[in-house]
């Protein structure tokens, strides 16, 4: 392999390459074409380092077939380091699930800007490195903002039966939150209907069935005069659910611009998924995940 070429040229590309396929073929012939600046040895290392993905999944075969409409993104830098820098952590594995402790900022799942770097593709990325048919399935999100307890299913079965049977299935399920200004209201209740801006803003409506109905419940666990420190366990399981409720009670989440909060004091969305405690979906053993309030969270109080 031409070692000098490919390491210098990846150099000079910060962003990953998207490329549209236009008719069916073969990847190496491909990508041949459309890099015509690489040989075909930089083309099998970029493969073999899983740096070429086709409509979101690594692929690693040279030979692998393409068809029109899909999609090919090179990434220029490997994926695993980017893993690394961005601090997503395993907290509990087995054959049906991988559960995670994920940073804030990094997305959920790929969006129209981002496809790379997310929990998902990190652990897709992972779970090929045994085994290149290797499956991963998103079963809920977290804001990209938002960080703590994540589930993944690794098999269509656990997803299919978690899924299907969330509410049942997820015994408890509590966020933390850093909110401004004092709570008086030691703990309480708030009920609305979230609907959607075509800005994509949810807002509440206190008219029933007047959108999708979300019930929020709160406890005070530390307060000053500027923030207050929740714990909160949703009922309902709507986006945004928690920002919107906050924003309702005059306590935007700080760090929440967009849900009305003037202050950002830790340099992040002061939310945090706290607990994920659940009945496995193959063994039914009752399963508890719980990370630590973060460090930011609890200074701001002290």
């Amino acid at each position: 392999m031409n070692k000098r070429n490919y390491q210098e040229r990846p150099m000079k590309h910060k962003q990953p390459t998207q490329l549209p396929v236009i008719e069916a073929g073969e990847l190496m012939k491909f990508l041949l074409e459309k890099l015509p600046a690489l040989t075909r040895n930089n083309i099998k290392s970029l493969l073999a380092h899983r740096q070429v993905m086709v409509d979101e999944q690594v692929v690693t075969r040279y030979n692998h077939p393409l068809q029109k409409g899909q999609e090919v993104v090179v990434n220029w830098s490997l994926v695993r380091d980017e893993g690394h820098r961005q601090g997503l952590k395993i907290l509990y594995e087995d054959v049906d699930l991988i559960v995670i402790d994920k940073p804030a900022g990094l997305l959920s799942m790929a969006s129209d800007k981002e496809k790379l770097y997310t929990a998902y593709h990190q652990l897709t990325d992972y779970v090929r490195q045994t085994n290149p048919d290797n499956h991963l399935f998103i079963v809920h999100r977290l804001d990209r903002d938002t960080s703590g307890v994540m589930l993944f299913a690794k098999n269509e079965e656990a997803k299919h039966k978690l899924q299907d049977a969330w509410k049942q299935m997820v015994v408890d399920r509590a966020y933390v939150a850093v909110v401004e200004g004092k709570v008086e209201k030691k703990e309480g209740s708030i009920k609305s209907w979230l609907k959607e801006t075509k800005t994509r803003l949810m807002y509440s409506s206190s008219k029933s069935g007047d959108g999708l109905e979300a019930i929020t419940h709160y406890k005070v666990l530390k307060a000053s005069p500027q923030y207050s420190l929740l714990e909160i366990r949703l009922e309902t399981g709507r986006k945004n659910q928690i920002r919107v409720h906050m924003k309702d009670i005059g306590h935007s989440i700080a760090g929440d611009k967009k849900y009305g909060a003037a202050t950002n004091p830790i340099g992040r969305l002061g939310l945090h998924a706290h607990i994920l405690a659940l009945n496995h979906p193959t063994s039914g053993e009752l399963m508890r995940f719980e990370t630590e309030i973060p460090r930011k969270f609890s200074r701001l109080l002290n």
